[in-house]
């Protein structure tokens, strides 16, 4: 008997889970999210009722488990770092620029954070064959796929880092009037959670195969669950920090300070999670 695929999963035009026949009768099952972080491929043997998982080469292992490990690491400080600036900034006299800084030190390992996700994906073993196995392929620090799922997911997150890096660099700035401080300051930030959401849902698509789902034993649904909440809090944080111009206040100060404080936190919680969805 041939080996031939069966089924595949996903949302929009996005396949997230791969079902497949192999030629000894057993059936393989690839998802997106296990393959890129976990580096595994499950195969559930012809008349059994559970899987076993198909790992792959131990380099790639080492690979993903490293890149696994800065991105959890980087998150976790970067909320850290995120959650005391807005804590200072709701509760004590200190001056803007040290809020500033702490924002700004947080943000450069939000980046690092992104950036050692995007390569993650990048170099996540590939299904390429209706074989049970992955293939590993070289090295490679940037690729260009947004056909897939998991680049698109990590790409967006990072660039939603960077735009962050523009509003933490211009919240420096001083003397700016209101709509200078909304040109500068709260359109890139508005920019970057909007980047988050966006990220934030496809990870979802991705571990749910459909826009939404409850899996309350998954941890990589955790993950994604507690990062999307996050991101909804830097959301709502980001619009009260608009400013008035005909005030030249803020809609809301503290709104915008608790926002930031426990979206933070979600992103540092969801960090210390990743550090154990590895190989």
């Amino acid at each position: 008997m041939g080996h031939f695929e069966e089924r595949a999963e996903g949302a929009g035009p996005f396949t997230t889970r791969l079902t497949w026949r192999l030629a000894a009768g057993d059936t393989a099952i690839w998802e997106s999210r296990a393959a890129r972080k976990r580096g595994t491929l499950a195969v559930r043997p012809a008349g059994a009722t559970r899987t076993s998982a198909r790992r792959a080469d131990a380099p790639a292992l080492v690979r993903l488990r490293r890149l696994n490990g800065i991105a959890a690491v980087a998150f976790l400080l970067g909320g850290a770092l995120f959650a005391l600036g807005a804590a200072l900034a709701q509760f004590s006299s200190e001056r803007p620029t040290v809020t500033a800084t702490i924002y700004f030190v947080g943000g450069a390992f939000f980046t690092l954070g992104g950036y050692a996700s995007l390569v993650q994906a990048i170099n996540a073993p590939r299904r390429e064959s209706t074989a049970g196995a992955l293939t590993t392929h070289r090295f490679r620090w940037w690729s260009y796929e947004p056909g897939r799922i998991d680049w698109l997911t990590t790409f967006l997150l990072f660039a939603g880092t960077l735009v962050f890096g523009i509003n933490l660099l211009d919240s420096f700035l001083q003397g700016l009037t209101a709509r200078q401080t909304n040109r500068l300051v709260w359109a890139p930030d508005m920019i970057g959670c909007l980047l988050f959401l966006i990220s934030g849902q496809l990870a979802v698509v991705e571990v749910c195969h459909r826009l939404l789902c409850l899996h309350r034993r998954s941890l990589g649904w955790w993950i994604v669950a507690v990062n999307q909440l996050g991101s909804v809090l830097f959301m709502v944080s980001a619009v009260a920090a608009f400013t008035r111009p005909e005030t030249d206040s803020l809609v809301s100060v503290g709104v915008a300070n608790w926002g930031t404080l426990t979206g933070a936190l979600c992103f540092a919680v969801a960090g210390v999670l990743q550090a154990f969805e590895r190989p």
